[in-house]
């Protein structure tokens, strides 16, 4: 395994300074994450790609983000993450195939994202909406090139299981973020690689408590300093035959994101 670290693609801020901070952090990997479809310019993928060359930095995965009202927690998340939302659902999935065109200007062979909080009873017209959804992106990726991945989190590891089942293409795979499991309550990361391990193709290094209030969201904590055990975690996923990257993610921003960071590669480090 090898470490990386998450970096953001938006208007305001310079990718390229971004990823040469990747290298001078010690990183050799790195995925990007973007919610500003107006940056899938040719222009920012010839810049990136130039970057990541310089600076001798991988890209391991593009996070392509989607358009919309977005409120993570657990009430109106229901109704505006993803494409669950009937609302949002049609521009999300142009959103989604966008950032496959974007990723395949990258290089880079698998897109990941949030399907939002997919039904756990896939009896019903919704979870069958979503299926088709879900199905139609993960077409579009495959006719790219890339697989689809899931990013773990609003919605249990079994029905994640069952919608890859159900969309049936072989080029499904999951974005394993520990830390999502654990502050959304769905599941203990280390058990869920009972049922998803074979599908993980990219990990967040990211740490977490459990919820403890009905409406919010677990509270995401630095590396070693929440509930996620990754002196478990990491072995299991080698048992699993994952032998890929480690992307640390700290959502927060300046110095103590940048302090956070680094000390969590550390302490990644004395486990891999």
């Amino acid at each position: 395994m090898k470490l990386g670290v998450l970096v953001n693609l938006n208007a305001q801020s310079d990718i390229v300074a971004k990823i040469q901070e990747v290298h001078d952090m010690g990183f050799a990997s790195c995925q990007i994450t973007c919610w500003d479809m107006g940056c899938y310019t040719d222009e920012n993928a010839e810049r990136i790609k130039a970057a990541l060359a310089k600076y001798d930095v991988t890209l391991s995965t593009f996070w392509a983000g989607w358009s919309g009202k977005a409120f993570w927690n657990f009430y109106e998340g229901q109704y505006t993450l993803g494409l669950v939302p009937e609302a949002y659902r049609f521009q999300r999935i142009q959103d989604l195939k966008a950032g496959s065109d974007f990723a395949k200007k990258l290089g880079v062979n698998q897109i990941a994202t949030h399907a939002g909080y997919i039904p756990e009873d896939p009896t019903t017209e919704r979870y069958h909406g979503v299926l088709y959804a879900l199905r139609e992106v993960a077409a579009y990726c495959k006719q790219n090139g890339q697989y689809f991945l899931f990013e773990t989190g609003q919605e249990t590891p079994i029905t994640l299981l069952r919608m890859i089942q159900d969309i049936g293409l072989d080029n499904l795979g999951i974005n394993l973020d520990p830390a999502n499991l654990i502050c959304y309550g769905k599941a203990n990361p280390v058990d869920a690689l009972d049922t998803l391990g074979k599908y993980v193709r990219d990990v967040h290094a990211k740490d977490s408590f459990y919820p403890t209030d009905g409406y919010k969201l677990g509270k995401e904590m630095p590396l070693g300093k929440g509930k996620v055990n990754f002196p478990a975690l990491i072995p299991k996923l080698k048992e699993c035959g994952y032998d890929g990257v480690l992307t640390i993610e700290r959502e927060i921003s300046g110095d103590e994101q940048i302090r956070d960071i680094l000390a969590g590669k550390a302490f990644l480090e004395t486990l891999i």
